[in-house]
């Protein structure tokens, strides 16, 4: 395994500083934002596509700090009810998906995307119950109407581009959680092993999800989780048992809060995240955990460095080897 970073953490710095801070920080990879919600400080889509000398650059900067290029990440709602916006995250996804197969990276990181309850709606509509029936007939419209006829699609494109699509599991949005995902990805048919999993813990620590049982249910289902994201959350029981999980205020409202996202290891400690990273090697993930920095109770800096600080104590970075004692 590889301790990485997502880099949208220094989108304020120019893309070769920004690899300096990651490098001299002891991560092994990044992951590349390329536009929609995450941004696109360090990558140019229109500038690198069908641009071999510019791809070269691209990933010599990368390669001579001693970092590899772990995935794209283009997160965004092709789903939108919002014509202009749904055309908009598809066409930075495209592009997205077609660089990646151009630079030879077979991960591209983004959400399933979320519709609106019918086709007359114009803000994505996310469902939490099946009653009233209003909201299960808004779910058949979303799943059969708009998102698995989007997506056969797509993983038959992205199939021909050698490319996986990884959907971190994010509330809000079609697929949260494991049980979402191989949903789309059986509905997506002979290009179903292109739907993949971008498994970030943080959302699924605040949904009640126990993070190892996640990872054994979907690596069951076969060789689903393709990248890690390394984030943490941290549920408060005293908002939280008295006001439930779900939770509409500010993420700057800490105190007031039933959750919000931590820096690794500032919402489990060492024995979780120790047991998150043995069960994904059991598993048969070997690959990097991308750190994801969201900690609002930490500078950037500060943050960033605590998480790979902890995660290069903890990391299993070398193959097991044979076992010579039974």
């Amino acid at each position: 395994m590889k301790v990485g970073a997502l880099t949208v953490a220094k989108a304020d710095l120019p893309f070769e500083q920004a690899l300096d801070f990651f490098a001299q920080a002891g991560v092994q990879a990044v992951e590349i934002a390329t536009g929609n919600y995450p941004g696109d400080a360090h990558c140019n889509l229109k500038k690198l596509l069908g641009n071999v000398e510019e791809q070269k650059k691209f990933l010599g900067a990368i390669e001579s700090r001693g970092l590899t290029l772990s995935a794209l990440s283009c997160h965004g709602n092709p789903l939108h009810p919002k014509k202009s916006t749904a055309k908009k995250h598809h066409d930075v996804y495209r592009m997205t998906v077609q660089l990646a197969s151009e630079l030879g990276i077979t991960e591209v990181i983004t959400f399933s995307g979320l519709p609106g309850g019918c086709k007359a709606d114009r803000t994505p509509n996310w469902v939490v119950a099946p009653w009233p029936e209003d909201h299960l007939q808004a779910l058949e419209y979303q799943w059969n109407e708009v998102a698995i006829p989007y997506w056969q699609q797509e993983a038959q494109h992205a199939d021909e581009l050698g490319v996986n699509i990884c959907f971190e599991m994010h509330p809000n949005f079609l697929v949260y959680n494991p049980e979402t995902l191989i949903r789309l990805r059986e509905a997506c048919g002979n290009y179903g092993h292109r739907i993949c999993a971008n498994f970030d813990p943080s959302h699924l620590f605040w949904q009640g999800i126990d993070v190892p049982s996640a990872i054994r249910w979907l690596q069951s289902k076969g060789d689903v989780i393709k990248h890690v994201h390394a984030k943490d959350s941290m549920v408060y029981d005293w908002v939280a048992k008295v006001h439930g999980v779900l939770d509409t205020k500010h993420y700057g409202d800490e105190p007031n809060r039933a959750w919000i996202f931590r820096t690794v290891g500032y919402g489990h400690g060492e024995e979780v995240w120790r047991d998150i990273i043995s069960t994904l090697r059991m598993c048969g993930y070997d690959g990097v955990l991308s750190i994801e920095h969201e900690d609002s109770l930490m500078a950037p800096d500060e943050g960033f460095k605590k998480a790979a600080d902890f995660l290069n104590s903890i990391i299993i970075s070398q193959a097991p080897g044979e076992i010579t004692w039974a």
